[in-house]
């Protein structure tokens, strides 16, 4: 992917139609506007390749894993890769992603997040919240968590593009792939 090499162990996940990944990532750098400037928070990043992906971009990228082999190799993609501006972090995110981590690292300007089939847990939401990102860029496989996600952000953001992504052609399966921004 645009000269990137990606490490993806045997208990990470990647995407399994790589063209399609591609594309995916692709959109969801472009909804993204990340400027030089930029803190990016990847949550849910696994090998961190949509965190590699964006980082030529941003100022710093964050990804947040609770897989500790994704982000052993995640470090690993950044380093063979030459990516010097990130920061990987293990562990339950409702855990690892706290006031206290915000406050730590910074308010991220955007967020990217890409959580399982189940989505985020409300804790995480109401970090997320907290943080005040000015754009959020949220991918999903699942379209049911998504909307209940999506509805617990609406008095803060509102949705401006929902793009779906073909991962599995002839099949009803999608990414779908939306940003919102922060109302003022």
């Amino acid at each position: 992917m645009e000269g990137l090499i990606f490490r993806i162990g045997v208990k990470s996940f990647y995407q399994t139609n790589p063209e399609q990944a591609y594309e995916l990532y692709k959109i969801t750098r472009d909804l993204a506007e990340i400027q030089s400037t930029d803190l990016v928070y990847d949550l849910y990043t696994g090998t961190g390749t949509i965190a590699n992906f964006v980082a030529r971009q941003a100022r710093q990228v964050i990804g947040v894993e609770y897989v500790p082999e994704a982000i052993e190799d995640a470090k690993i993609n950044a380093q063979i890769n030459g990516i010097t501006n990130t920061l990987f972090f293990a562990g339950d995110m409702k855990k690892v992603l706290d006031a206290q981590f915000v406050a730590t690292h910074g308010q991220p300007d955007v967020l990217i997040t890409d959580p399982p089939r189940a989505g985020m847990d409300k804790e995480v939401i109401d970090v997320i919240r907290l943080a005040k990102p000015h754009r959020i860029v949220y991918v999903s496989c699942n379209a049911a968590t998504q909307a209940r996600d999506l509805a617990l952000l609406m008095d803060e953001y509102q949705i401006d593009v929902v793009q779906p992504v073909d991962m599995f052609p002839h099949t009803h399966h999608v990414e779908n792939v939306v940003r919102l921004t922060r109302k003022a």
